[in-house]
C-alpha cells in the first residue's frame, strides 16, 4: 500500500491523492482516487461503510465474524439477494469457473511453497541460542568505538569469553578482560555467537602458538581533543559536556567546565560547529 499525493485536482469532486493498493494474491493493482486531507463530513460518510467491512469479515484467530459473536447474526449484504437456487449454469461460464478455480488453486500452492521456504530460510538463521553458564563466546564488535586502527579492518568479533550469567533468554553477562573492562559486561544473544575451537587432529599447531594481542598504546595522560554535547542537570542546573579524549581506550565522559583543560577554547569551537550546523 502506498499514497500518491500533490496531483493537481480533477473530476468533481477535486480529487488530489491516489491510494495505491497492491493485492497480496493476485498481485494487482487497485488505485482509489482520494483527497489527501478528510473533512469531518467525509469521515461520517465512510464510517459506517468500515464499520460493516469489519463486523462482516471472517477473522483467523476466531473462524467466525464480529458480528456473528456480537449479536449472534450477520447484517445483509449486496450478494445476499443474489439467486442461489438456480440451476441452469452456461456451458461457457462452468467451463470459465473450473479454469479459474484450478488458477487460484495453483497460486495458492506456489504461495504456501514460498511461505514455506521464507520460514525455513528464517528458522536457520535465527535459531533459539542454548548458551549456558560457562561457554566460551565471542561478542560483536559493532558497538566499540574505541578500537585503534582502521575501521574496515578490526575484527567482526571479539574474544573469547567465559558467561559468567544469563538473564533470560535474551541477554548473557561475561566476564570481560581488562582491555575491555570499562565496558559493560551485558550484552544481548544478537551481539553474541558461540566459539568453537579448531580441531587439534587437523590443526596441530594451531594450540602450540598463543594467540598474540597488540598492545594498545595508552600515553597515561588523558587529553581531551574536543566537545561533542552539552546537558543541563535538573537537580543543581549544571551544565556538563561531553568530551572525548585523544586516547582511544578512553570512553567519552560527560564534565563540568571546571574540569575540563583548556575549556574555553575547546567550548568555542563546540558551540561555533554546533552553530554552523544549525544554520545550514
Amino acid at each position: 500500500m502506498d499514497w500518491v499525493i500533490g496531483l493537481p485536482p480533477g473530476v468533481d469532486r477535486s480529487y488530489n491523492s491516489c491510494l495505491v493498493i497492491v493485492d497480496r494474491f493476485s498481485k494487482t493493482q487497485v488505485f482509489l482516487p482520494c483527497h489527501k486531507d478528510d473533512t469531518a463530513m467525509d469521515t461520517a460518510l465512510l464510517i459506517w461503510k468500515l464499520e460493516l467491512g469489519y463486523k462482516t469479515s471472517i477473522h483467523a484467530s476466531t473462524n467466525k465474524t464480529p458480528a456473528i459473536l456480537e449479536k449472534g447474526w450477520n447484517p445483509k449484504l449486496p450478494q445476499d439477494s443474489l439467486r442461489k437456487d438456480s440451476v441452469e449454469i452456461h456451458p461457457t461460464a462452468a467451463s470459465f469457473k473450473g479454469i479459474l478455480d484450478k488458477t487460484r488453486k495453483h497460486a495458492i500452492r506456489c504461495m504456501e511453497d514460498s511461505f514455506a521456504y521464507a520460514w525455513d530460510k528464517w528458522d536457520k538463521s535465527h535459531a533459539t541460542p542454548d548458551f549456558k553458564v560457562g561457554d566460551l563466546v565471542l561478542v560483536s564488535t559493532t558497538n566499540f568505538n574505541n578500537i585503534k586502527g582502521c575501521e574496515k579492518l578490526k575484527d567482526s568479533f571479539s574474544g573469547p569469553f567465559f558467561i559468567k550469567a544469563l538473564h533470560g533468554e535474551n541477554a548473557v553477562e561475561l566476564e570481560l578482560s581488562e582491555e575491555l573492562s570499562n565496558k559493560h559486561p551485558t550484552f544481548p544473544v544478537s551481539l553474541i555467537k558461540p566459539y568453537k575451537t579448531s580441531d587439534s587432529e587437523k590443526f596441530p599447531l594451531g594450540n602450540k602458538f598463543p594467540q598474540v594481542i597488540p598492545p594498545i598504546e595508552s600515553s597515561g595522560i588523558k587529553k581531551i581533543t574536543k566537545v561533542l554535547k552539552e546537558r543541563k542537570l535538573r537537580t543543581n542546573k549544571l551544565r556538563e559536556y561531553l568530551v572525548r579524549y585523544s586516547d582511544p581506550t578512553c570512553e567519552d565522559e560527560w564534565l563540568a567546565e571546571k574540569d575540563i583543560p583548556e575549556a574555553t577554547k575547546l567550548l568555542i569551537i563546540f558551540r561555533h560547529t554546533r552553530n554552523n550546523k544549525i544554520t545550514k
